[in-house]
């Protein structure tokens, strides 16, 4: 039996943001926040999930990943244009 993928966003201690999929939600957090799961949130610990998304497969997971980090980056932008 295949698990189904989340899509994820963690909130890092810096205040940026990670997006990533996995099929084991708790698993991989808990990694985050060992250090073990990626670089960039090693030394941004500790990371809290700020959104999660089940979607079916691995390619539905990572399609819905790029266009959160689109969506993200997009918001990004928007609010540092309305400051300056």
């Amino acid at each position: 039996m295949e698990r189904n993928w989340f899509v994820y966003i963690l909130n890092c201690a810096d205040g940026t943001f990670y997006t990533g999929i996995t099929n084991d939600l708790g698993r991989r957090i808990k990694a985050h926040n060992a250090g073990t799961a990626s670089k960039y949130t090693r030394v941004r610990r500790p990371v809290s999930i700020v959104y999660s998304e089940e979607v079916e497969t691995k390619g539905d997971a990572l399609r819905r990943e790029l266009q959160r980090l689109h969506h993200c980056v997009s918001l990004t932008h928007h609010t540092f244009t309305e400051l300056t």
